[in-house]
């Protein structure tokens, strides 16, 4: 408790100017042990475009549009015809998702270059933005991570990286990306042996950490590619499921049957064919 009362205060000191938050969501925050004040989903504007959020404890950085654009990540733009479909895709998920009462999502390929992780953050922009659920995104990539590069963050102090190690509390990590109801857990650099890594006890303490803070917060974890290493298969398990993203024309067949064969004893929620080929129309349908 005292580290947290710490951290709060630290923040304050920080951000002057942030307003003290109502009641209850400092109540909220004081139970998370870290984090972002809680808010009332039901209370959020219909245009929920790119904002700064007042948080307690969690970092606030304003995103670089251009920086967005030429990484691909559009989740965030209402008019862009791509959009539509990373919604219908959130909405399949979410859907079985809740069916089955899940609330942590791995996001794997057989081999790299398939678009996982820019699949991985759309997924997660489009369920901040457009639903009554709140999201976290953690790059769990410890090999190639890739999150804060695309999403244009500097993490060289505070990082997954650093949590792991016990040098900074989970919530010192964490970045708010300055879009509502959106909190990032980035890796900023490569971490020596990864699989170990993410077979150990302190890597599944943060999964089951994380998963029950809110029961209203899809976690979604970036994780590495199936084929040729062990980093995804030693953590899969821990999580309630997996999506698999393909390529179009970046995995063999092979590979792509053998990536089936490593998830048997998981919960595939589904198969995402990325960079396919296909025609945007303006049409309403």
């Amino acid at each position: 408790m005292e580290r947290i009362k710490e951290a709060i205060e630290r923040a304050k000191r920080e951000r002057v100017s942030v307003p003290p938050p109502p009641q209850d969501a400092k109540a909220d925050a004081s139970r998370d042990g870290g984090g972002r004040a809680a808010e009332d989903p039901d209370s959020r504007p219909k245009d929920s475009s790119l904002r700064s959020v007042k948080y307690q404890q969690t970092k606030v950085v304003e995103l670089d549009m251009e920086h967005l654009a030429s990484h691909r990540i559009f989740a965030h733009l209402k008019n862009n015809p791509m959009t539509a479909y990373i919604d219908m895709l959130r909405t399949q998920v979410l859907q079985k998702m809740d069916e089955h009462g899940w609330r942590t999502l791995g996001v794997t390929s057989p081999t790299p270059g398939s678009g996982k992780s820019l699949i991985a953050i759309n997924l997660a922009i489009s369920i901040a933005r457009h639903t009554q659920k709140t999201a976290l995104l953690v790059d769990l990539d410890l090999r190639r991570p890739k999150v804060a590069e695309y999403l244009g963050l500097d993490c060289r102090v505070d990082s997954l990286v650093s949590a792991l190690k016990g040098k900074v509390d989970i919530s010192e990590a964490m970045v708010n990306p300055s879009i509502r109801h959106l909190v990032v857990l980035p890796t900023s650099r490569p971490v020596a042996n990864p699989a170990e890594a993410l077979a150990s006890k302190r890597v599944a303490n943060l999964i089951s950490d994380l998963r029950e803070r809110y029961e209203s917060r899809i976690v979604i974890f970036d994780l590495a590619p199936l084929v040729n290493t062990d980093d995804a298969l030693s953590v899969v398990p821990k999580m309630d499921a997996v999506l698999m993203v393909v390529g179009n024309g970046m995995s063999t067949k092979r590979e792509i049957e053998e990536s089936m064969r490593h998830l048997q004893s998981t919960s595939l929620l589904g198969v995402v064919l990325n960079k396919a080929e296909t025609d945007i129309t303006p049409a309403y349908y």
